[in-house]
Formats: C-alpha cells, structure tokens, sequence
C-alpha cells in the first residue's frame, strides 16, 4: 500500500472512529433524558483514593440513579449498607459528562469536570499526614459524598496490588450463559470469596499496618460500589479500587483491560520509587504476562508475586489456565497455591507475614 493509500485509510478510519463517539454521545444523551423522565437523581460517588504526604489521588463519578422510597425498606437498607442487590441494577445508573465537581481535602478545594464516562480521576497537590484523611466531592444538585483517602509515609517501603476477579472474588463458571446470570442476575450476596484470601490480606496489614492496598482490576466502574460491599462484608482491608470503563476511549474502539494494569503498576512506581509491591492475582486471565513484564522491569520494586491457582471448572470460562510457569530465570519470587493458605505459607518462608 503507498504512502496516500495508507493517509486515506488513516483519514477514514479517524473519521468512522469520530461517528462511533457523536453515536456513543447520541446514545448517553438520550439515556440521561430518559433517566431523568423516570426521576433519577443526580448523585455524586466518592471512591476511596491514596496518595502522598504531598498530593492524593481523587477517584469519584457523576451519575443519574434511581433513588429510593424515603422510609422504605430500600431506603432503610442502603442507608445501614444491607443492600441486597442483582447485578443489572449496578448498570442502570447514567454516567454525567462534562459535570463540575468540587473536591475538599486538606483545607484545599479544587474543581474538576467529569469526563466522558461521568469519572473524575484527579491527583491533587496537598501536605497531609501519613494515615486516613477524608475527601469530600459534590457535585451540582447532589449531597456531598465522603471518601477515605490513605496518606502512604515516606518511611514505607511496602504495598499491596491485588485482583479482584478469581482472586479474592469467586467469578469464573463452566459455562458462559450461567456466568452471565452471575453478573447481571445473581444478587450481590451470592458471589463468594476465594477461600483464605480475607485471612491472608488482614494478615499482610496487621504484619504491615503502613502498607497501603490497592485493588486493581478490569473491572466497569459501574460495579465499584457493589465490589466495596462485597470486600466489606468479607472482611477484606480497606483499599483504593482501580476500575476503568467499558467501550470507546479517546483514542480505542474498546478499552484494554491489560494496558489498564500495566498503566497503573507503571504509575504506582513512579509515584512510589522507593516502595516494594506484594502483586497478587490469578493463572486464568493475563495476570502473570502483565506482572512478568512489570518485575522484569522493575525487579526491584517487587517483594514477590502470588498467583491464585483456578480450579478446572474455574478456568473453562476463564478461558484456560497455565501451570506453575517457568519463572525459574527471574530475580522475583513467584507463589503458586489455589487458596489464600497455601501463599501465607510461602510469604511466612519470605518472612513478608
């Protein structure tokens, strides 16, 4: 192909990628006017976030949602945290783009526009003392909504990146159709926890009360609030989640769940140059390619890296599972075990718990 064949399919392509979004946009649009017939409220979702002694990253969304009865019993279960809710339902809010968001922390406000998917995601320069500060981000016509944001010290020089999907979380079934009804249909309290990974985390934070946890997943923000609630509820530490969105991107017709991660490991080491990541994930998707590549580079920001083994039924739909691979060249200590019991055990020979 010459060099004006390749410019005009260039010119093309640019120009179909520019019609998906004013369709994508067309689309939201007429959600947010449907959404907003139906009486949904616009809602401000603060997200717990981490950060420096000198800056904190802020992660909160916009949203139309469906608000409940005042006094019924919806209303009375979301207030005390004992919803009991089907997984479409995390689908149904309408993300708000292009929302001004005002965002105190520290004594400092900041304002800040929502960006396609109604997100914001922002770090923010301010001096606070290492441990638990709150955030507040409001949005106009919504209640102020609070998140917790963990000042990582100087003197830290240990932390946590763990999956969620088939790591702490029970997700992966036989067959599609049934992991599908999982997802969408299955209430929130049916999902289980991967059997010792609670017991292993609160050890690795009692052993480590400074280290932070991050949960970095592929999972849609849609879900974040459900995720909390399940952690919560299994007794999990506290840590930031670090989602991402489905479908188009500014410049990618579908997100990539893989650069996802690798982004963020690579941001997590430039925030933190001096800090060694506990990584933990699973063999059933792309979790082992992604952390390779990463110690491979950074060999010495890791401590170690723990793969949850899935079973055989697990990894049909997860698409298939490697074995124990060969990382017998690598200057990383690599842990393979199907549950949390089997990774304490290697990480108490590390001495890390």
């Amino acid at each position: 192909m010459d060099t004006a064949s390749e410019e005009k399919t260039s010119v093309s392509g640019t120009h179909v990628f520019r019609l998906a979004h004013r369709l994508s946009d067309t689309i939201n649009n007429a959600r947010l006017k449907l959404a907003r017939r139906w009486k949904f409220q616009p809602k401000t979702i603060a997200y717990q976030g981490y950060g420096s002694t000198d800056w904190v990253r802020i992660l909160g969304r916009v949203v139309l949602a469906s608000k409940p009865v005042p006094g019924s019993r919806a209303d009375h279960a979301a207030k005390n945290g004992t919803q009991n809710v089907r997984g479409w339902r995390a689908f149904t809010s309408v993300p708000i783009p292009g929302s001004t968001v005002e965002i105190q922390v520290g004594g400092t406000v900041t304002k800040v526009r929502t960006d396609r998917g109604g997100l914001v995601d922002i770090d923010i320069q301010v001096s606070l003392s290492p441990g638990w500060h709150t955030a507040v981000l409001r949005a106009e016509g919504t209640e102020p909504a609070e998140a917790s944001i963990f000042v990582i010290g100087p003197e830290t020089k240990f932390g946590i990146v763990s999956d969620i999907d088939d790591t702490v979380m029970v997700t992966a079934l036989p067959r599609p159709f049934l992991a599908l009804w999982n997802t969408f249909v299955l209430n929130e309290r049916a999902r289980m926890a991967t059997p010792g990974m609670a017991v292993l985390l609160d050890r690795l934070t009692m052993e480590h009360p400074d280290a932070p946890v991050i949960y970095l997943s592929t999972g849609p923000w849609n879900a974040a609030p459900t995720l909390a609630r399940f952690l919560t509820r299994n007794m999990y530490p506290s840590g930031a989640l670090v989602l991402t969105d489905w479908g188009l991107t500014q410049d990618r017709w579908f997100r990539s769940g893989q650069e996802h991660k690798r982004q963020n490991l690579e941001r997590l080491a430039a925030e933190f140059p001096n800090m060694r990541w506990l990584l933990i994930g699973d063999n059933g998707q792309h979790d082992e390619q992604i952390y390779s590549a990463f110690s491979q580079k950074h060999a010495d920001k890791v401590a170690a890296i723990a793969i949850r083994q899935l079973s055989v039924s697990e990894s049909v739909f997860a698409g298939g599972h490697s074995e124990t691979g060969d990382h017998s060249a690598s200057s990383v200590t690599w842990i393979y075990s199907p549950d949390g019991a089997g990774i304490a055990k290697r990480l108490k020979q590390l001495e890390l718990i």
